[in-house]
């Protein structure tokens, strides 16, 4: 069932469901553009990014446990033609590794962001 989850593609969400772990949730698919990223996915239990950065067309598809999960940012980029055109980018830190997602419009990043901090500091 997909009318309480937010996303941007079906194949995109389709390929976050076929990966789910019983009884476990999606909450939001967001495209991401900029180099190498190529969605993030939100569930009940963890941030799942799609990396296509990877040499040899390769594309890597990482699950982050909110348990591991230090810190999250948001990080706006407002263009000159106002909010319609800006872009928001969120950088979430694991470890010593930091993943930097970067979505057209702003209150995908902003969704995001609430997401992962309230997994965080509940």
């Amino acid at each position: 069932m997909t009318s309480n989850i937010a996303f941007d593609r079906r194949e995109q969400l389709e390929k976050i469901q076929s990966g789910l772990l019983p009884g476990e949730q999606v909450i939001a698919v967001y495209d991401a553009i900029g180099a190498g990223t190529g969605f993030i996915g939100l569930t009940d239990r963890r941030v799942i990014i799609q990396d296509n950065s990877f040499v040899g067309k390769k594309i890597a598809i990482t699950s982050i446990p909110y348990a591991k999960i230090s810190s999250v940012s948001m990080v706006s980029n407002k263009s000159f033609a106002g909010s319609f055109f800006s872009s928001g980018q969120i950088a979430i830190g694991v470890g010593t590794h930091t993943y930097q997602v970067e979505f057209r419009g702003e209150e995908k990043s902003k969704h995001v962001h609430n997401v992962i901090l309230h997994y965080i500091s509940s």
